[in-house]
Formats: C-alpha cells, structure tokens, sequence
C-alpha cells in the first residue's frame, strides 16, 4: 500500500514542500530511503522503527520503500522522522488515509518514541501555510516558535503516540498561544554618546540609520569599528512585525532559537529584536 505525508525541506532561509511516499509491498524485511537525503536523514528509518515500537504501534515486517520527493532537492537533519513514521502507519492502515491529509508535520524521534525540537520550523510554518495546510504537527519544543505564523493552526506534541491520537480525534487538539512578541526588550545598549572624536565614524551611523543604508567599516585593528557598530543598533527604528518575523525565521533556520523547557531557552528569549506591534 502506497501512503502519502506532506512535510518541507529547508533551502536557504525558506523551506521547500516535500512529499514523503511511504510503499509497503512483499519481501524481505528492510526499509530503503531515496530521495537525496543527508546522513543525518538516511539514519531516521532505525530510530523510526524503534520509536514505533517503544510507542506500541506496529512495525511492519515486510519490504518498505521511503521517496523523498522531489529528488533531486537535497533534504537534511532529521526534521523527516515524524512524516516517515506517520507515512508507514498509513501504509501499514494503521491510521487513515484522510487522518493526514493537509496535515503538514516535522520533527525528530527518539528511540522511545518522543518527539524532540528541530531547527528551522519558523521557515517550515510560513511554507505550510503559504501551501494551504490544514495544520502543522511539531514537537511540543518548537509549538510557540510555529505558532508565530498567522493562519495556521499548530499542534504540538511530546511524543508519537500523542500525534496519532490527535489525528484520530483532532478535536483534542488545543491551540498553541504564540508568544506576546517575538523578543524582549533589549538589554542597554551601548550609547553613541560615549564616543568621544570618531566624527567621521559618528556622521557615517547617523546616515546610515537614518536612510536604511548599508554600512562597511575598514580600518586597521583597534581603530574603533567594532565599537561604532555596537552603537548602531540603538539608532535604528523598531521592526514591524513582518520584519521581525523575517530575521526570527533566518535564527530559526541557524538553530539559535530556544528549544523549549529542556534547553532553558524560548522563542521570547533567544529572538534577537524587538518587533513593533502589527498593524490592526
């Protein structure tokens, strides 16, 4: 039985739709992945298999083929455990064609069957939605950092089974409250009143802020760029929510956002600016 899941690949600073096919057909026991994916990617079909297991859901003893399409996208990390698993379910009719459908998901599995915070799922999100996704299944760890996205709704869970109960009966499903912004206020920074000379520096900051120009600083070592640039930030306009939500997503691809309670970290306190409320 052919199965069909639908998940994304990050590429640049977005992400790509992927679908993952899941083929379930006589022969040895053996799982196969194509669809030039990475190492870290190739490596989900044994902590699948485990997670199925420890979950208490049935691995299928037969012949299973993974395509990740399209192939000839390079597809990294382990963000495709979650679709693969829910794909193999489908195909083993452990769960219903119609349970997954519209259903976008992400998310890395352990051996025990929970699920653990991936990287990128801002870009993930925003390409869900931007897809027409009925909603996005993500780890628990990364609901809040999803949930920034307007427009779709977002389930998060802290383990496999927990996934499959709520797409059986998605009316368990609550909603995921995104933070109240998308940073904190900054700390201080420093001030450009306590430059003392650098006139040309100073005329060049105030200029470049005030235009939203770009900025290049050259000079020899110890000539006082570093501290000009540390004094730029405090020049320049609060974002808008658009704006901040777009440097929040390029974090999120580099994995500096917080991964949940685990990490002692949150999409409030690793987002870098301060977002100006969107408009009504």
């Amino acid at each position: 039985m052919l199965a069909r899941c639908s998940s994304g690949a990050l590429r640049g600073l977005g992400a790509q739709a992927v679908t993952v096919e899941v083929d379930i057909a006589p022969g040895l026991p053996g799982l196969q992945m194509v669809g030039l994916a990475d190492a870290a990617a190739q490596e989900s079909k044994e902590r699948v298999r485990a997670a199925l297991r420890n979950a208490g859901l049935r691995v299928p003893l037969t012949r299973v083929v993974v395509n990740l399409a399209p192939a000839d996208l390079p597809k990294t990390g382990p963000g495709f455990d979650l679709p693969i698993a829910l794909g193999l379910l489908v195909a083993s009719q452990q769960l219903a064609p119609e349970h997954v459908r519209g259903i976008w998901s992400a998310g890395e599995l352990g051996l025990d069957g929970r699920l653990r915070p991936i990287r990128g799922v801002l870009a993930l999100a925003l390409a869900a939605r931007d897809r027409g996704a009925r909603a996005l299944v993500v780890p628990a760890g990364n609901a809040p950092e999803a949930a920034l996205v307007e427009g779709l709704p977002v389930w998060g869970a802290d383990g496999l089974g927990e996934v499959v109960a709520l797409l059986r009966d998605p009316h368990r499903a609550g909603s995921t409250t995104p933070p109240a912004g998308l940073a904190p206020e900054p700390a201080p920074a420093p001030d450009l009143v306590d430059v003392r000379g650098q006139a040309h520096g100073r005329r060049a900051l105030e200029i470049a802020a005030a235009g939203s120009h770009h900025l290049l600083l050259v000079g020899a070592p110890g000539s006082g760029k570093t501290m000009l640039a540390r004094r730029l930030p405090p020049l320049l306009p609060p974002l808008t929510h658009q704006e901040a939500l777009e440097v929040t997503q390029l974090h999120s691809v580099a994995g500096l956002l917080g991964r949940g309670p685990a990490s002692g970290a949150s999409v409030r306190s690793a987002a870098p600016i301060t977002a100006a409320p969107p408009p009504p």
